[in-house]
């Protein structure tokens, strides 16, 4: 039965620690892009803070002027994104 239990409370912490909070990618830091959107490292994150710093990103497809993020990083990343707000 502790087992059980235990393997039941592994399974929910890996799966909220998987997931992150969308990120606002105009207002975030390098660390909350990088750590909030999968197969984001520190360099790609750090592009597209700067990216957007200079230009306010309004819509997904705006991120694609970024150096290393296409069509299939994109699609990765689009629901974990946000432009207003948080």
């Amino acid at each position: 039965m502790v087992l059980k239990y235990l393997t039941v409370l592994t399974f929910l912490f890996v799966s909220f620690s998987v997931s992150a909070a969308p990120v606002n990618v105009n207002k975030a830091s390098v660390d909350e892009i990088s750590a909030a959107l999968s197969g984001i490292g520190p360099a790609k994150a750090e592009a597209i803070s700067k990216h957007c710093k200079k230009v306010k990103c309004k819509k997904p497809e705006d991120l694609l002027a970024v150096k290393g993020i296409g069509e299939k990083t994109l699609a990765k990343i689009k629901k974990d994104l946000r432009f207003k707000g948080k």
